[in-house]
């Protein structure tokens, strides 16, 4: 393949449509070509924007309807041995074992119930917080003024702000980001005059997503991103690995 037809890849690439020679190959070549490069990452940007822009998330009726039913799922209530019969131990009539059987039957039910309930309660409200980020998400990409900036990172990862600004809102679009250490994890910040203001967490186990940061953009200039402890901390405490100016 020559170096002419690596340069026509980057659509393929972006899209992870490309066999596992060929990909190795592209890297290899965008490695030296910067054009490659930078068209790679905002082709991966705007192919994340349009696939956010066409979701379709299901509606609350069919939602309702799952979550309703994972509460009439039963277990199957555990097999046991017969007891081994010992000498001198009295025996329980049939009609005595079918009663203690029952009385447990019921008790292990009652906690099944409650605890299937718990658990449906607790997907239900999970389901209607994802649907609500992933439509704040789609607002800010869809957005009539919505612009972006696109940065490399290191590892050849790369990185993209979006910001609307009549929705005063902004989402960071990650693509190939290493993991961060065990413990740790990715928090992206606002940057305000030189005052870094937390604009919320990555998540920990995915290198590639779309992030809603939290609060408002209001008169930020950039967004930078750190490595901190799990659950994050109220001040940067390392040194950035990424560092963007805002769109205007």
């Amino acid at each position: 393949m020559s170096t002419a037809d690596l340069h026509t890849l980057t659509g393929a690439y972006a899209l992870h449509a490309l066999a596992d020679d060929e990909r190795e190959r592209f890297e290899r070549h965008a490695a030296d070509c910067a054009d490659c490069a930078q068209e790679v990452r905002e082709l991966t940007a705007t192919a994340a924007r349009l696939g956010l822009a066409v979701t379709d998330s299901p509606g609350p009726a069919l939602k309702d309807q799952v979550m309703r039913r994972i509460t009439t799922v039963r277990q199957e209530p555990p097999r046991t041995l017969p007891a081994p019969r010992a000498a001198g131990i009295r025996r329980f009539r049939p009609g005595h074992w079918a009663l203690a059987a029952a009385l447990a039957a019921v008790a292990a039910l009652g906690g099944t119930a409650a605890w299937q309930h718990e658990r449906a309660q607790d997907a239900q409200e999970q389901a209607r917080q994802a649907e609500r980020r992933a439509d704040q998400v789609a607002a800010v990409l869809t957005a009539p003024d919505a612009s972006s900036r696109t940065g490399k990172l290191a590892d050849g990862a790369s990185g993209t702000v979006v910001v609307s600004r009549s929705r005063d809102r902004a989402v960071f679009i990650s693509s190939k980001m290493a993991k961060p250490p065990g413990g740790k994890v990715y928090q992206l910040w606002f940057d305000d005059a030189g005052t870094m203001r937390s604009a919320g967490l990555m998540d920990p186990g995915r290198t590639s997503e779309a992030v809603l940061m939290k609060g408002s953009v209001d008169g930020a200039s950039g967004m930078g991103i750190t490595v901190e402890p799990a659950g994050g901390s109220a001040r940067p405490t390392s040194a950035p690995v990424a560092l963007l100016g805002l769109p205007v």
